[in-house]
């Protein structure tokens, strides 16, 4: 056998472990996470965002209070 051989049965060999596993983006993963959303002018927050930004965000764009623009949260 060849060294041409011994390199192509290596190629085959780590075929699998070289494989491509998919996409490591967390983009698919932050959309659905994304369930608060503005009433005023539909803008979607995380999930984890705290009070103190969905007011801030009530406040600035809207000049209404949270409760107005993010009504059950």
């Amino acid at each position: 056998m060849g060294n041409g051989a011994k390199a192509a049965q290596k190629r085959e060999r780590n075929a699998d472990k070289n494989a491509p596993k998919g996409s490591k983006s967390q983009s698919k993963v932050n959309e659905a996470a994304k369930s608060i959303i503005c009433q005023v002018c539909r803008q979607s927050f995380l999930i984890t965002t705290r009070a103190p930004a969905l007011e801030e965000h009530a406040s600035n764009k809207h000049s209404k209070t949270s409760a107005e623009c993010f009504p059950g949260h």
